[in-house]
């Protein structure tokens, strides 16, 4: 026997993200965005002393990560053909006179790769790493044994991917 619990942070959260997948042959490989949506499932054999798999507000660290990394951000592949174009807008940069600088029309954030699948995958390794970081503490927010099961990651109603790693 075991339990199961879910937090998840909605598109209500604001997790405002562009991107493109740019082998894509669809209109997917332009530049375009969702808000998106994350979903965490985590289970146990057993409750800790207060009857739960785990205490939500210790996940406030993976919520900041979560903001920090997918709120209002320019994800860019780090094998795309336009990465240096796109990482150009993320920096100021002159347009004709050196002497006249813009600000940043981007905050540009590079990853291995892009699209729901790859989201939900790097959500799951930050979420394992608290876990590991967690276990094994004689105070924290979960007690031993708490397993990550599943992330989901939302681009809306309906389109969603899933990654299940091994922990």
């Amino acid at each position: 026997m075991s339990y199961r619990v879910t937090k998840t942070y909605g598109h209500e959260l604001g997790l405002s993200a562009c991107f493109r997948q740019w082998r894509a042959t669809s209109h997917c490989r332009f530049l375009h965005g969702y808000a998106l949506a994350f979903k965490f499932v985590f289970e146990s054999d057993t409750l800790d002393h207060n009857n739960w798999v785990i205490n939500f507000g210790g996940l406030k660290p993976l919520k900041q990560w979560l903001m920090v990394t997918f709120d209002h951000k320019l994800v860019v592949a780090e094998d795309d053909p336009a990465r240096d174009v796109l990482q150009g807008i993320g920096g100021s940069f002159y347009w004709d006179d050196p002497d006249s600088s813009f600000e940043a029309i981007a905050d540009v954030l590079v990853v291995p790769a892009t699209g729901c699948e790859q989201f939900a995958r790097m959500a799951w390794e930050q979420a394992q790493a608290l876990l590991n970081e967690w276990q094994g503490r004689a105070v924290g927010p979960l007690q031993p044994g708490v397993r990550l099961v599943e992330v989901e990651c939302r681009e809306h109603a309906g389109n969603a991917a899933s990654y299940m790693g091994s922990n």
